[in-house]
Protein backbone atom coordinates (compact mmCIF):
# COMPACT_ATOMS: atom_id res chain seq x y z
CA UNK A 1 0.00 0.00 0.00
CA UNK A 2 1.49 3.41 -1.14
CA UNK A 3 -1.32 5.39 0.52
CA UNK A 4 0.07 8.16 2.97
CA UNK A 5 -0.17 6.40 6.63
CA UNK A 6 0.29 8.22 10.06
CA UNK A 7 4.31 7.38 9.65
CA UNK A 8 5.00 9.00 6.67
CA UNK A 9 2.97 12.41 8.17
CA UNK A 10 4.97 12.38 10.96
CA UNK A 11 8.48 11.67 9.01
CA UNK A 12 6.99 15.08 7.18
CA UNK A 13 7.21 16.56 10.49
CA UNK A 14 10.43 14.93 11.74
CA UNK A 15 12.63 16.16 8.60
CA UNK A 16 11.31 20.10 10.00
CA UNK A 17 12.61 19.22 13.40
CA UNK A 18 15.29 17.71 11.94
CA UNK A 19 16.21 20.85 9.80
CA UNK A 20 15.60 22.98 13.06
CA UNK A 21 12.38 24.72 11.38
CA UNK A 22 10.39 24.30 14.39
CA UNK A 23 12.87 25.48 16.83
CA UNK A 24 13.86 28.09 14.96
CA UNK A 25 10.07 29.66 15.28
CA UNK A 26 11.22 30.41 19.13
CA UNK A 27 13.60 32.58 17.52
CA UNK A 28 11.64 34.47 15.06
CA UNK A 29 8.54 33.98 16.19
CA UNK A 30 7.44 33.63 12.95
CA UNK A 31 5.08 30.27 12.62
CA UNK A 32 4.70 28.27 9.34
CA UNK A 33 1.48 26.75 10.65
CA UNK A 34 -1.36 25.92 9.66
CA UNK A 35 0.51 23.17 7.36
CA UNK A 36 -0.45 21.11 4.71
CA UNK A 37 0.84 17.94 4.99
CA UNK A 38 1.61 15.86 1.38
CA UNK A 39 -1.14 13.18 1.33
CA UNK A 40 -1.51 10.34 -1.05
CA UNK A 41 -4.72 8.67 -1.10
CA UNK A 42 -5.98 5.87 -2.76
CA UNK A 43 -7.36 5.84 -6.87
CA UNK A 44 -10.39 4.87 -7.93
CA UNK A 45 -9.09 1.46 -9.02
CA UNK A 46 -7.43 0.69 -5.75
CA UNK A 47 -10.51 1.44 -3.67
CA UNK A 48 -12.22 -0.79 -5.96
CA UNK A 49 -9.80 -3.82 -5.80
CA UNK A 50 -9.53 -3.54 -2.08
CA UNK A 51 -12.45 -1.44 -0.51
CA UNK A 52 -12.25 -2.47 2.89
CA UNK A 53 -8.78 -1.81 3.16
CA UNK A 54 -9.08 1.92 2.39
CA UNK A 55 -12.19 2.12 5.16
CA UNK A 56 -9.22 1.36 7.51
CA UNK A 57 -6.65 3.89 6.11
CA UNK A 58 -9.43 6.33 5.85
CA UNK A 59 -10.15 5.26 9.96
CA UNK A 60 -6.71 5.13 11.14
CA UNK A 61 -6.50 8.87 9.44
CA UNK A 62 -9.37 9.92 11.24
CA UNK A 63 -8.17 8.51 14.29
CA UNK A 64 -4.91 10.71 14.77
CA UNK A 65 -4.89 13.35 17.50
CA UNK A 66 -2.97 16.86 16.55
CA UNK A 67 -4.34 16.12 12.52
CA UNK A 68 -6.93 18.19 10.87
CA UNK A 69 -8.56 15.93 8.06
CA UNK A 70 -10.60 17.47 5.54
CA UNK A 71 -12.98 14.92 3.80
CA UNK A 72 -14.59 15.01 0.20
CA UNK A 73 -16.97 13.36 -1.52
CA UNK A 74 -15.91 10.90 -4.30
CA UNK A 75 -18.17 9.16 -6.35
CA UNK A 76 -17.48 5.73 -7.82
CA UNK A 77 -19.23 3.83 -10.43
CA UNK A 78 -19.25 0.72 -8.19
CA UNK A 79 -19.27 2.31 -4.95
CA UNK A 80 -21.18 4.90 -5.35
CA UNK A 81 -20.21 8.57 -3.36
CA UNK A 82 -17.91 8.07 -0.25
CA UNK A 83 -15.79 10.84 2.27
CA UNK A 84 -12.62 10.41 1.07
CA UNK A 85 -9.50 12.23 2.99
CA UNK A 86 -8.57 15.17 0.47
CA UNK A 87 -6.04 17.22 2.83
CA UNK A 88 -4.29 16.78 6.21
CA UNK A 89 -3.37 19.74 8.12
CA UNK A 90 -1.47 20.53 11.40
CA UNK A 91 -2.69 23.96 12.68
CA UNK A 92 -0.03 24.75 15.37
CA UNK A 93 3.31 24.33 16.58
CA UNK A 94 2.35 23.26 19.97
CA UNK A 95 0.39 20.03 17.75
CA UNK A 96 3.64 19.54 15.54
CA UNK A 97 5.30 19.21 18.97
CA UNK A 98 2.79 16.85 20.79
CA UNK A 99 3.07 14.66 17.71
CA UNK A 100 6.83 14.49 17.44
CA UNK A 101 7.14 14.36 21.44
CA UNK A 102 9.41 17.59 21.29
CA UNK A 103 7.29 19.78 23.37
CA UNK A 104 9.99 20.19 26.69
CA UNK A 105 13.06 20.11 24.14
CA UNK A 106 10.89 22.98 22.61
CA UNK A 107 10.00 24.97 26.12
CA UNK A 108 13.72 24.33 27.10
CA UNK A 109 15.34 26.21 23.86
CA UNK A 110 12.53 28.71 24.17
CA UNK A 111 13.91 29.29 27.70
CA UNK A 112 17.47 29.51 26.09
CA UNK A 113 16.33 31.98 23.71
CA UNK A 114 14.61 34.29 26.21
CA UNK A 115 17.85 34.47 28.22
CA UNK A 116 20.12 35.22 25.64
CA UNK A 117 17.57 38.36 24.25
CA UNK A 118 17.87 39.94 27.81
CA UNK A 119 22.07 39.21 27.52
CA UNK A 120 23.22 38.83 24.38
CA UNK A 121 20.40 39.69 21.35
CA UNK A 122 23.41 40.04 19.01
CA UNK A 123 23.23 35.80 19.00
CA UNK A 124 19.70 35.19 18.16
CA UNK A 125 20.51 34.92 14.59
CA UNK A 126 23.12 32.82 15.29
CA UNK A 127 20.51 30.32 17.51
CA UNK A 128 18.56 30.90 14.77
CA UNK A 129 21.23 29.05 12.13
CA UNK A 130 22.19 26.64 14.64
CA UNK A 131 19.13 25.66 16.92
CA UNK A 132 20.17 22.03 17.65
CA UNK A 133 24.09 23.03 18.29
CA UNK A 134 22.43 25.72 20.72
CA UNK A 135 19.83 23.27 22.20
CA UNK A 136 22.90 20.87 22.84
CA UNK A 137 24.89 23.37 25.41
CA UNK A 138 21.24 24.22 26.91
CA UNK A 139 23.46 23.25 30.51
CA UNK A 140 26.57 24.91 29.55
CA UNK A 141 25.08 28.44 28.04
CA UNK A 142 24.91 30.78 30.85
CA UNK A 143 28.65 30.29 31.25
CA UNK A 144 29.31 30.43 27.42
CA UNK A 145 27.93 33.94 27.75
CA UNK A 146 29.48 34.40 31.21
CA UNK A 147 32.84 34.33 28.73
CA UNK A 148 31.82 36.46 26.30
CA UNK A 149 30.88 39.13 28.50
CA UNK A 150 34.36 38.81 30.05
CA UNK A 151 35.95 39.34 27.11
CA UNK A 152 33.36 41.93 25.74
CA UNK A 153 34.80 43.78 29.28
CA UNK A 154 38.48 42.83 28.65
CA UNK A 155 39.25 42.71 24.77
CA UNK A 156 42.54 41.07 24.06
CA UNK A 157 43.58 40.72 27.40
CA UNK A 158 46.98 39.24 26.65
CA UNK A 159 47.14 36.97 29.27
CA UNK A 160 46.92 32.38 29.18
CA UNK A 161 43.57 31.45 29.22
CA UNK A 162 44.35 29.82 32.56
CA UNK A 163 44.64 33.25 33.90
CA UNK A 164 40.59 33.88 33.24
CA UNK A 165 39.14 34.59 36.47
CA UNK A 166 35.03 34.06 36.21
CA UNK A 167 33.11 32.76 38.66
CA UNK A 168 31.98 28.85 38.17
CA UNK A 169 33.86 28.95 34.88
CA UNK A 170 37.13 26.81 34.40
CA UNK A 171 39.44 27.58 31.59
CA UNK A 172 39.45 23.58 30.44
CA UNK A 173 35.77 24.53 30.00
CA UNK A 174 37.02 27.55 27.21
CA UNK A 175 39.46 25.32 25.95
CA UNK A 176 36.75 22.52 24.91
CA UNK A 177 33.83 25.05 23.59
CA UNK A 178 36.63 27.42 21.91
CA UNK A 179 34.33 26.26 18.12
CA UNK A 180 31.11 27.69 19.47
CA UNK A 181 32.88 30.53 21.02
CA UNK A 182 34.38 31.27 18.03
CA UNK A 183 31.10 31.73 16.13
CA UNK A 184 29.74 33.59 18.65
CA UNK A 185 32.56 36.09 19.71
CA UNK A 186 32.77 36.59 16.07
CA UNK A 187 29.28 38.22 16.02
CA UNK A 188 29.47 40.20 19.40
CA UNK A 189 33.09 41.87 19.61
CA UNK A 190 34.33 44.58 18.20
CA UNK A 191 36.63 43.86 14.76
CA UNK A 192 39.74 45.64 16.49
CA UNK A 193 39.19 42.78 19.30
CA UNK A 194 39.79 40.17 16.34
CA UNK A 195 43.14 38.81 14.81
CA UNK A 196 41.36 37.41 11.49
CA UNK A 197 44.60 36.32 10.58
CA UNK A 198 44.27 33.35 13.43
CA UNK A 199 41.54 30.92 12.39
CA UNK A 200 40.57 27.17 13.76
CA UNK A 201 40.26 26.37 17.13
CA UNK A 202 43.77 26.01 17.26
CA UNK A 203 44.30 29.80 16.56
CA UNK A 204 41.40 30.57 19.22
CA UNK A 205 44.16 32.27 22.02
CA UNK A 206 45.84 34.27 18.79
CA UNK A 207 42.68 35.43 17.68
CA UNK A 208 41.28 36.96 20.63
CA UNK A 209 44.55 38.53 22.28
CA UNK A 210 44.76 35.57 24.79
CA UNK A 211 48.73 34.52 25.19
CA UNK A 212 49.79 31.56 23.66
CA UNK A 213 51.54 28.84 25.63
CA UNK A 214 55.34 28.68 24.21
CA UNK A 215 56.28 26.50 21.87
CA UNK A 216 58.92 24.01 22.72
CA UNK A 217 61.43 22.63 20.32
CA UNK A 218 63.68 19.53 21.13
CA UNK A 219 66.82 18.79 19.98
CA UNK A 220 70.13 16.54 20.38
CA UNK A 221 73.92 17.15 19.61
CA UNK A 222 75.08 14.25 16.95
CA UNK A 223 78.48 15.49 16.86
CA UNK A 224 80.08 13.23 20.23
CA UNK A 225 83.29 16.17 20.54
CA UNK A 226 80.58 18.87 20.99
CA UNK A 227 77.96 19.78 23.28
CA UNK A 228 75.13 21.99 23.33
CA UNK A 229 75.44 22.43 26.58
CA UNK A 230 78.72 22.69 28.19
CA UNK A 231 79.82 19.39 29.67
CA UNK A 232 76.90 17.51 28.65
CA UNK A 233 77.70 15.36 25.22
CA UNK A 234 74.32 13.74 23.20
CA UNK A 235 72.11 16.28 25.91
CA UNK A 236 68.36 16.10 24.72
CA UNK A 237 67.56 19.24 25.11
CA UNK A 238 64.17 21.55 24.78
CA UNK A 239 63.92 24.73 24.36
CA UNK A 240 61.15 27.47 23.64
CA UNK A 241 60.73 29.22 20.07
CA UNK A 242 62.54 32.19 21.24
CA UNK A 243 65.90 30.55 22.56
CA UNK A 244 66.19 28.42 19.78
CA UNK A 245 66.01 31.33 17.25
CA UNK A 246 68.66 32.94 19.00
CA UNK A 247 71.22 29.70 19.01
CA UNK A 248 74.46 29.37 17.29
CA UNK A 249 75.26 25.80 17.22
CA UNK A 250 78.48 24.67 16.16
CA UNK A 251 77.22 22.51 13.17
CA UNK A 252 76.91 23.09 9.97
CA UNK A 253 74.08 19.77 9.45
CA UNK A 254 70.69 19.95 10.73
CA UNK A 255 68.73 16.76 10.59
CA UNK A 256 64.66 16.45 11.42
CA UNK A 257 62.55 13.34 11.80
CA UNK A 258 59.07 12.61 13.01
CA UNK A 259 59.70 9.55 14.89
CA UNK A 260 60.91 9.84 18.78
CA UNK A 261 62.91 6.15 18.52
CA UNK A 262 64.61 7.51 15.43
CA UNK A 263 65.43 10.46 17.39
CA UNK A 264 66.66 8.63 20.01
CA UNK A 265 68.31 6.20 18.54
CA UNK A 266 70.04 8.33 15.28
CA UNK A 267 73.78 8.01 14.64
CA UNK A 268 76.43 9.96 15.74
CA UNK A 269 77.72 12.73 13.12
CA UNK A 270 79.99 15.05 13.10
CA UNK A 271 79.28 18.41 12.83
CA UNK A 272 75.63 17.67 13.28
CA UNK A 273 72.25 18.12 15.56
CA UNK A 274 69.31 16.93 15.43
CA UNK A 275 65.59 18.08 15.98
CA UNK A 276 62.39 16.33 16.88
CA UNK A 277 59.90 17.18 14.30
CA UNK A 278 56.66 16.94 16.30
CA UNK A 279 54.80 19.34 18.44
CA UNK A 280 55.60 22.48 16.61
CA UNK A 281 54.75 24.35 13.51
CA UNK A 282 57.62 25.03 11.05
CA UNK A 283 56.96 28.64 10.81
CA UNK A 284 59.54 28.75 14.24
CA UNK A 285 62.66 27.11 12.20
CA UNK A 286 61.90 29.95 9.70
CA UNK A 287 62.55 32.43 12.36
CA UNK A 288 66.13 30.79 13.33
CA UNK A 289 68.31 32.66 10.42
CA UNK A 290 71.15 30.76 11.32
CA UNK A 291 69.93 27.32 10.17
CA UNK A 292 69.91 29.19 6.24
CA UNK A 293 73.85 28.16 6.47
CA UNK A 294 73.04 24.95 7.34
CA UNK A 295 72.54 21.79 5.58
CA UNK A 296 68.96 21.26 6.59
CA UNK A 297 67.62 17.52 6.17
CA UNK A 298 63.98 16.23 6.53
CA UNK A 299 63.35 12.31 7.86
CA UNK A 300 59.34 11.11 6.97
CA UNK A 301 57.56 8.09 6.33
CA UNK A 302 57.17 7.31 2.49
CA UNK A 303 53.45 8.05 2.65
CA UNK A 304 51.21 11.28 1.37
CA UNK A 305 51.30 12.56 4.68
CA UNK A 306 55.28 12.38 4.92
CA UNK A 307 55.63 14.40 1.52
CA UNK A 308 53.20 16.98 2.50
CA UNK A 309 54.55 17.65 5.74
CA UNK A 310 57.83 18.02 3.46
CA UNK A 311 56.62 20.32 1.20
CA UNK A 312 55.10 22.20 4.24
CA UNK A 313 58.77 22.81 5.87
CA UNK A 314 60.27 23.73 2.52
CA UNK A 315 57.49 26.60 2.82
CA UNK A 316 59.74 28.20 5.49
CA UNK A 317 63.04 26.48 4.69
CA UNK A 318 63.19 26.50 1.24
CA UNK A 319 66.81 24.24 0.97
CA UNK A 320 65.65 21.55 2.91
CA UNK A 321 66.47 17.92 1.42
CA UNK A 322 64.62 14.61 2.01
CA UNK A 323 66.23 11.73 3.63
CA UNK A 324 65.47 8.46 2.55
CA UNK A 325 61.95 8.82 1.73
CA UNK A 326 62.83 7.97 -2.35
CA UNK A 327 61.56 5.06 -4.18
CA UNK A 328 64.22 2.44 -4.07
CA UNK A 329 64.25 2.90 -0.56
CA UNK A 330 60.49 2.02 -0.49
CA UNK A 331 61.20 -0.96 -2.44
CA UNK A 332 63.90 -2.33 -0.68
CA UNK A 333 61.83 -2.67 2.20
CA UNK A 334 58.65 -4.28 1.16
CA UNK A 335 58.07 -6.97 3.17
CA UNK A 336 57.53 -3.71 5.83
CA UNK A 337 55.22 -1.89 3.96
CA UNK A 338 51.72 -0.53 5.64
CA UNK A 339 48.70 1.32 5.37
CA UNK A 340 48.09 4.63 5.36
CA UNK A 341 44.29 5.16 6.49
CA UNK A 342 43.60 8.60 5.17
CA UNK A 343 45.94 9.66 1.83
CA UNK A 344 46.71 13.35 1.22
CA UNK A 345 44.87 14.40 -2.45
CA UNK A 346 46.05 17.85 -2.74
CA UNK A 347 49.18 18.96 -5.23
CA UNK A 348 52.43 19.35 -3.27
CA UNK A 349 54.36 21.98 -5.43
CA UNK A 350 58.15 22.00 -3.26
CA UNK A 351 58.21 18.15 -4.27
CA UNK A 352 61.41 17.70 -6.63
CA UNK A 353 61.00 15.40 -9.54
CA UNK A 354 61.36 12.59 -8.37
CA UNK A 355 59.68 13.04 -4.66
CA UNK A 356 56.74 14.22 -6.97
CA UNK A 357 56.43 10.91 -9.43
CA UNK A 358 56.50 9.21 -6.20
CA UNK A 359 54.41 10.96 -4.16
CA UNK A 360 51.87 10.81 -7.48
CA UNK A 361 52.00 7.23 -7.28
CA UNK A 362 51.14 6.83 -3.44
CA UNK A 363 48.20 9.26 -3.67
CA UNK A 364 47.10 7.35 -7.12
CA UNK A 365 47.56 3.78 -5.73
CA UNK A 366 49.69 2.62 -8.73
CA UNK A 367 52.40 0.47 -6.17
CA UNK A 368 49.19 -0.46 -3.46
CA UNK A 369 46.28 0.45 -2.41
CA UNK A 370 47.20 3.56 0.45
CA UNK A 371 50.74 2.71 0.48
CA UNK A 372 53.04 4.00 3.69
CA UNK A 373 56.04 2.90 4.52
CA UNK A 374 57.16 4.32 8.01
CA UNK A 375 60.50 5.38 8.50
CA UNK A 376 61.17 3.43 11.81
CA UNK A 377 60.81 0.44 9.31
CA UNK A 378 64.03 0.98 7.57
CA UNK A 379 66.71 -1.09 8.57
CA UNK A 380 69.30 0.68 10.45
CA UNK A 381 71.92 -0.01 8.42
CA UNK A 382 70.67 1.46 5.58
CA UNK A 383 70.08 4.87 7.83
CA UNK A 384 74.09 4.51 8.79
CA UNK A 385 75.05 4.08 4.84
CA UNK A 386 72.98 6.90 4.30
CA UNK A 387 74.11 9.08 6.84
CA UNK A 388 77.67 8.22 5.84
CA UNK A 389 77.45 9.30 2.09
CA UNK A 390 76.33 12.66 3.30
CA UNK A 391 79.13 13.29 5.43
CA UNK A 392 81.46 12.19 2.69
CA UNK A 393 79.21 14.74 0.71
CA UNK A 394 78.92 12.39 -2.24
CA UNK A 395 75.39 12.20 -3.72
CA UNK A 396 72.96 9.57 -1.73
CA UNK A 397 70.26 7.29 -2.74
CA UNK A 398 67.25 8.78 -0.41
CA UNK A 399 68.95 12.39 0.05
CA UNK A 400 67.00 14.48 -2.54
CA UNK A 401 67.56 18.39 -3.26
CA UNK A 402 64.76 20.09 -3.39
CA UNK A 403 63.78 21.95 -7.30
CA UNK A 404 64.63 25.48 -7.49
CA UNK A 405 61.27 25.88 -8.93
Amino acid sequence: MSWTDCGALRAQLQRSWDQGKLLAEAVSGASSFPRRLTLKAPTSAQMADDFDAVRAWIADLRALPHYRIEMRERRHRVLGANQIPSAVWVDSLDDSLAILGKRSEFERFKKQVERTRVRRPELLDWMALKPHKALALADEWDRLLDVIDWLLAHPRPGIYLRQVDIPGVHSKFIEAHRGVLMQCLDRVLPPDAINNQARGVGGFARRYGFREKPLRIRLRGLDPTRSLLDGFVDADITLDADSFTRLQPAASTVFITENEINYLAFPSMDDSLLVFGAGYGFDVLAQAAWLAHCHVYYWGDIDTHGFAILDQLRAHVPHARSLLMDRATLLAFEDQWGIEETQIQRNLPRLDADECALYDDLRDNRIRSNLRLEQERIAFGRVVDALTAISLRQPVAGANVASSD
